[in-house]
C-alpha cells in the first residue's frame, strides 16, 4: 500500500485540558508513607504533578517522535500507529518491534536508529534493519479500540497483516519484551515460515495467562518450608511487584480505569510505581528516566486515552486463552534469541550464567528454538531503554546469520 505519513499532533484542547486536571488534583493525606511501603509517595508523585503541569514540554518531545515517519492505517478494523525508520545499509532485514506494559513505542526510541543504522554507531550497515514500531492495539495512538477482545495472540495476526499485506513485506524479523513478547513468540510459533527469527525477553511459555487463578502470582502455592531466609525474601520481592498488577489489571480493569482515565495524577502514579520497581534504578527512578522522559510516556496514555484498552489486554490474555497453531516442537520454531537480565533473576539464581543455565535446564527452554541466549549484569524490565547497545548487539548476533 502507499501510505502518507501521518504526524503525532496532540491539540491544545487536550493539553489544556491535562494541566487543568493536574493542577485541580485532590491530594489523599498519605500519612505515614515515608517508607513508601503503602506505595508511591505524595511527595514524590506531587513534585511530577507539579512540573507535568506547568514546566513540561510535550511539544518538545512531539518534536523527536516526529523526526521519524509516523503512520495511522486500520487493519482489518484495528487501528494501529506506528512509526519507521528506513534501514541503512545493503540489504535491511524489516524487523517489527513489540513493547509491552507499562511501555509506550517510546520506550525503543533508544535502539531504533541504532537498528537501522549500525554504521553511523560502529558497527556493520550489514546488520541493518528497517524498523518498525507500533503501538500495541489499544496503547498509545493505536486507538480508539473498539475490539473489546484483544489479546497478544490476536495482537500477532494484526502484526502479521500490518507487516505482509499493509507494509509488503514478504518476509520479516520481530522483536519484543513484556507482553510484547509474548506477541513476538506467537508470530514465532504461527508464522515462522514467513520470519527470519525473533528475539524476545523472558521467553515465557504462551501459556502463561492460562488457568482459573492466572491473576495469582503464586498459583496459590505457599512458600515451601525449609527454604533459605534469602530465597524467601526473593520469593515475597517478587510477589509484591506483581500481586497487585497481575490482579487489578486480570480481574477489574474497568472498575481501575475509570478513576486513570479521569485523573492524570492517578494514572501517572499507576504507572510509576511500575516503571520505578521494574526498573535497575537502585531505588531512584530518574537514574533510569528523566522527568520529562517520564512524562513523555505517560501524556502518550493520557493523551490516547489509553489506559482502559491497554489494561484489558491483561484479562483478554485469560479470558480467551491461547490456541495452538501446530503441535510440532519446539512450539515456536522461529530461530530464537532471549536476551535476560540480573535484576529479574528468579530465587536462588545469582549471575548472569547461572540465569542462563537456569533457563536452559527449566521447562521453558523446550518452547523456543533457541540460538542465542544472553544474560547482562545489569539493566532491569525495561531492557532495551535500560541498556540499549547491549540489547542492539544481541540483536544484531541473533539475526546475523539468519538474513
Amino acid at each position: 500500500m502507499t501510505l502518507e505519513p501521518t504526524p503525532i499532533h496532540v491539540t491544545d484542547e487536550v493539553l489544556d485540558d491535562l494541566r487543568a486536571r493536574l493542577r485541580a488534583t485532590k491530594w489523599p493525606l498519605d500519612e505515614g508513607n515515608e517508607d513508601g511501603r503503602y506505595g508511591v509517595r505524595r511527595t514524590d508523585l506531587q513534585e511530577l504533578v507539579a512540573y507535568w503541569a506547568d514546566s513540561f514540554d510535550w511539544r518538545a518531545a512531539e518534536s523527536a517522535i516526529n523526526s521519524y515517519e509516523n503512520y495511522r492505517v486500520d487493519v482489518g478494523g484495528v487501528p494501529v500507529h506506528f512509526l519507521r525508520k528506513a534501514g541503512v545499509g545493503p540489504r535491511p532485514v524489516p524487523l517489527i518491534l513489540s513493547h509491552g506494559w507499562p511501555w509506550t513505542f517510546w520506550h525503543w526510541s533508544k535502539v531504533i536508529d541504532r537498528l537501522a543504522d549500525p554504521a553511523a554507531y560502529g558497527g556493520d550497515p550489514a546488520d541493518a534493519f528497517d524498523v518498525i514500531v507500533p503501538s500495541l492495539p489499544g496503547f498509545g495512538f493505536s486507538t480508539p479500540l473498539q475490539q473489546p477482545d484483544m489479546n497478544f495472540w490476536k495482537i500477532a495476526d494484526v502484526w502479521h497483516t500490518l507487516m505482509t499485506d499493509v507494509l509488503g513485506y514478504e518476509r520479516y524479523a520481530a522483536a519484543g519484551n513484556d507482553v510484547g513478547a509474548l506477541v513476538t513468540g506467537q508470530l514465532g510459533h504461527k508464522y515462522a515460515d514467513e520470519l527470519y527469527g525473533i528475539h524476545i525477553g523472558s521467553a515465557l511459555k504462551l501459556t502463561f495467562f492460562e488457568g482459573e487463578r492466572a491473576w495469582d502470582i503464586t498459583g496459590g502455592r505457599a512458600i515451601p518450608d525449609g527454604v533459605s531466609l534469602e530465597i524467601r525474601e526473593r520469593i515475597l520481592s517478587v510477589e509484591r511487584q506483581f500481586a497487585v498488577h497481575l490482579s487489578a489489571h486480570m480481574l477489574a480493569p474497568s472498575t481501575l480505569a475509570f478513576g486513570l482515565a479521569d485523573s492524570p495524577a492517578g494514572l501517572l502514579a499507576w504507572l510509576l510505581e511500575r516503571w520505578d520497581k521494574w526498573s535497575d534504578d537502585n531505588g531512584d527512578v530518574e537514574n533510569v528516566f528523566t522527568k520529562d522522559e517520564l512524562l513523555t510516556h505517560a501524556t502518550i496514555f493520557w493523551a490516547g486515552n489509553a489506559i482502559e484498552t491497554s489494561i484489558r489486554t491483561y484479562a483478554n490474555n485469560n479470558r480467551y486463552p491461547w490456541k495452538p497453531s501446530h503441535d510440532r516442537w519446539p512450539v515456536v520454531e522461529a530461530p530464537t534469541g532471549i536476551t535476560f537480565v540480573n535484576y529479574e533473576n528468579p530465587p536462588g539464581v545469582h549471575s548472569a550464567a547461572e540465569r542462563v543455565a537456569n533457563f536452559l535446564n527449566g521447562d521453558r527452554a523446550a518452547w523456543y528454538n533457541h540460538t542465542n541466549v544472553t544474560c547482562h549484569p545489569r539493566g532491569g524490565h525495561f531492557i532495551p531503554w535500560e541498556i540499549p547497545v547491549e540489547w542492539t548487539d544481541d540483536v544484531r548476533r541473533t539475526f546475523r546469520d539468519l538474513r
